[in-house]
């Protein structure tokens, strides 16, 4: 099950109290203040896991609680520090509070840990307020409280590469020939109704990750249809690659397909409008005569003829030429990134 959303409450745990206590043992009449101190309470932690793709388990256990720290006890016995909880999420994944919307952190890096809720520290014991004229303190300090606010987990999708195209565009079918992504394919609109990732594997042992975003239709940016919902996963991708199906029996035709998804991305922003592109002219077996891709590349402007593959996802023409792009596109990106950092 999908689920790239979830409200949690966050709490860290309480620190414990100081201990007020007097040392007591025979043939020592003035022990003194040996009250210990509380221990610390536990912390909330998040890890990026890059195996887990999914908010599911939030949705069924949203309470995330540390455990509070002991309290102190005699004989300067320090209470023990409160167990934390770490908690795995997917890489990608926004942690906001409900109520400000503020974003409190971003889990980008697989396995490099994030404090996100501190525990209350302990309260010290008695022993620590004794004074030359205060032998005998008979008070200790209480343990703080720990953090508690209401949180919203929302989850992004990184990949290197983001599918984008009208329903039945051939993206579900496109991602199972170039990785191992095994999506639902039907011959009907909104066959894919969650975001599919796969890894597509280069000869020299490096790897390009792809997602698969639901159909996007026009009005997406407002609210219609699937693609609303999903066209946030399409930040975190490096570059995207449009699909266009230019076959004679394309229930859009292909000129106005990519120019509603040019469109619907514009309107959307977040930086999707100035990502690079490619775009992959599918289902060019069922075009026999070539007509059809003809007159898609004439109604484009040069600049984006350029960037148009012809590929056929039932026959695996044209495969080879659109993954070296795609490798080409994306190392150029990196690149670009690694100089302004």
């Amino acid at each position: 099950m999908f689920v790239d959303t979830a409200k949690v409450i966050i709490k860290s745990g309480n620190g414990g109290n100081g201990c007020m206590s007097f040392r007591r043992e025979k043939y020592i009449p003035r022990g003194g203040p040996d009250g210990g101190d509380g221990g610390n309470g536990g912390d909330v932690v998040f890890v990026g896991d890059a195996r887990i793709n999914s908010l599911v388990r939030f949705r069924y256990s949203p309470i995330l609680a540390a455990k509070n720290g002991k309290h102190g006890m005699g004989s300067n016995r320090t209470g023990r520090k409160g167990a934390d909880i770490t908690l795995r999420v997917p890489c990608g994944t926004i942690l906001r509070d409900e109520e400000t919307g503020e974003v409190v952190c971003e889990i980008i890096k697989p396995n490099a840990p994030i404090t996100v809720a501190r525990g209350g520290r302990g309260g010290k014991g008695n022993q620590h307020f004794a004074t030359p004229t205060r032998k005998a303190p008979r008070f200790a300090q209480e343990g703080r409280s720990g953090v508690e606010f209401r949180a919203v987990l929302e989850l992004k999708i990184m990949a290197d590469i983001g599918l984008v195209g009208l329903p039945n565009a051939g993206k579900s079918s496109l991602i199972t020939v170039v990785s191992h992504a095994t999506p639902k394919i039907a011959d009907y609109p909104f066959t894919t109704l969650n975001p599919v990732v796969g890894v597509i594997e280069l000869s020299d042992y490096r790897t390009l990750v792809i997602a698969d975003i639901p159909g996007i239709i026009e009005g997406a940016s407002h609210g219609r249809g699937l693609g609303i919902q999903f066209l946030k996963h399409v930040e975190r991708t490096k570059v995207l690659l449009f699909v266009i199906d230019i076959s004679p029996y394309a229930d859009t035709p292909p000129e106005k397909a990519l120019a509603v998804l040019q469109n619907e991305i514009q309107i959307f922003g977040h930086g999707l409008e100035h990502k690079k592109f490619l775009i992959a002219a599918n289902k060019i077996d069922l075009d026999t005569d070539g007509n059809a891709q003809q007159r898609f590349m004439k109604e484009l402007d040069k600049s984006l003829s350029e960037k148009v593959y012809p590929v056929s996802v039932a026959t695996g023409q044209g495969f080879d030429r659109l993954i070296e792009a795609l490798d080409t596109l994306v190392a150029g990106n990196q690149e670009e990134e690694d100089t302004a950092i």
